[in-house]
């Protein structure tokens, strides 16, 4: 006989994931680093001194349940709001019991998932009550607190950030479900192999509530007393949406993994950070933007031709679309981690902006300026400048820069790729300048 959706009384029975949800810290798996014993966040619960809390973390490590936890613990009583669903109203609402419950002696742990979804103004409003302790705060969100929280509601809170779960935590979930006989599944006799096992901590990723939904479902399609296989896990979790919000920190977390990779060198995990942001559902002009950023950034002068390539990658995606662009970001990808890399362009733009910083805005070198007009020539402008074409090797000697700045090397060429070359031509610019400037000095009157 399968799982009974109803419980005796004849109510629809909770999810399982609700039914495990954790009822005290001591059952709280994987952050131990944040609440296990002896850390200084447990020491001030269990000396009654809850402090308002960001918990940032990703979905499925328990915030929620967390905050229902630690509700309990201290014995306040928990309020939940969702930013996504509440307004003004409701938050009014809330801090007006919260206050009641003040006058009785009787506390307020506010939960508000999502808290990064309220805009500026919402999240002030939490301020004052905060301060009051009318409400101990207790914020959940996905998004990095320093861009998405504000920063006063950040200074009285402590961030505290959850991880995503191990495979140890995450199978002791498991083995805690299967073998619960009130909450989880043991009053059908089931059985979970090795091998089925395996498969759920591996598919969850990280998330125990995928893990709990997924063990539930692959409990419902077998009979009381079977063993769940591997095939009965893979068929119920299904094809998991890989975790990727568009405008969100993991957007960038991948796009910066993509980066880092490819500048490392590392062409296979290029492509796997590649065709994790396609799976996601990123657009792939978004992955053809960054890799033109990084043949300039990263492989730059060592070799310039890779640039072309990556732009032809996208005009390739703009022209296919999804999914045969892709293999041309792929293209793109291996030819940008297998290139020598040079940063000396990015290095010399910096040098450069402090030399501006220093010295403000110089004036254009008198033989550098345009000169349209016989006033203009009769000022000097112009005055011995040399047309390059026509001089031996296309070298002049000339300086093309302000006085105060002759023999400053913003670009240091690297000896990767093109760049040995270049270095060589600006080797031959110095000592053809050295030698007329030697020539003059030996011909000058004394």
């Amino acid at each position: 006989m399968r799982d009974d959706p109803f419980d005796q009384s004849g109510d629809v029975r909770p999810p399982l994931a609700e039914r495990m949800r954790p009822q005290s810290l001591d059952e709280i798996v994987g952050q131990d680093h944040a609440f296990g014993p002896g850390t200084a966040l447990r020491r001030l619960i269990d000396e009654d001194r809850l402090p308002s809390l960001i918990l940032w973390g990703p979905p499925g490590v328990g915030k929620t349940t967390l905050a229902r936890v630690l509700a309990g613990t201290t014995g306040a009583t928990f309020e939940s709001l969702s930013a996504v669903l509440s307004g003004v109203k409701e938050v009014r609402e809330v801090v007006e019991r919260a206050r009641e419950r003040r006058k009785d002696g009787v506390r307020t742990l506010l939960f508000v998932d999502e808290i990064h979804r309220f805009n500026r103004a919402q999240q002030d409003a939490f301020l004052p009550h905060v301060e009051s302790g009318t409400v101990t705060l207790v914020g959940a969100t996905t998004e990095n607190p320093s861009f998405h929280v504000n920063g006063p509601l950040l200074s009285r809170s402590r961030v505290v950030t959850l991880r995503a779960l191990e495979p140890e935590a995450l199978g002791s979930i498991a083995d805690r479900a299967v073998a619960d006989r009130e909450r989880g599944l043991a009053g059908r006799g089931i059985v979970m192999s090795p091998e089925a096992r395996s498969a759920l901590v591996e598919l969850c990723c990280g998330d125990a509530r995928y893990l709990l939904n997924s063990l539930e479902s692959a409990a419902a399609s077998v009979n009381d007393g079977a063993t769940l296989t591997r095939q009965d896990v893979v068929d119920a979790a299904g094809r998991r949406a890989l975790l990727h919000d568009k405008s969100g920190d993991e957007h960038f977390n991948l796009l910066s993994a993509l980066q880092k990779s490819i500048r490392s060198g590392d062409v296979q995990a290029g492509l796997y950070w590649c065709v994790r942001l396609m799976e996601a559902g990123e657009d792939e002009l978004v992955i053809a933007r960054r890799l033109v950023v990084i043949a300039s950034e990263d492989v730059g002068m060592a070799q310039p031709a890779v640039l072309p390539i990556v732009l032809a990658a996208r005009d390739a995606v703009e022209f296919l679309g999804h999914p045969e662009g892709g293999y041309a970001l792929l293209e793109a990808v291996a030819v940008l981690a297998s290139a020598p890399r040079s940063n000396s362009l990015g290095v010399a733009w910096r040098a450069i902006q402090e030399d501006i910083k220093t010295h403000g805005a110089l004036p254009v070198p008198p033989q550098l300026r345009n000169a349209p007009t016989k006033l203009m020539k009769a000022e000097g402008w112009g005055a011995g400048y040399q047309y390059a074409h026509d001089q031996p090797g296309g070298l002049v000697t000339h300086e093309c820069v302000p006085p105060e700045l002759v023999g400053r090397e913003w670009y240091v060429p690297r000896d990767a790729g093109r760049e040995a070359d270049i270095a060589k031509h600006l080797e031959r610019v110095k000592e053809h300048r050295r030698a007329a400037r030697a020539a003059a000095e030996k011909g000058a009157p004394r």
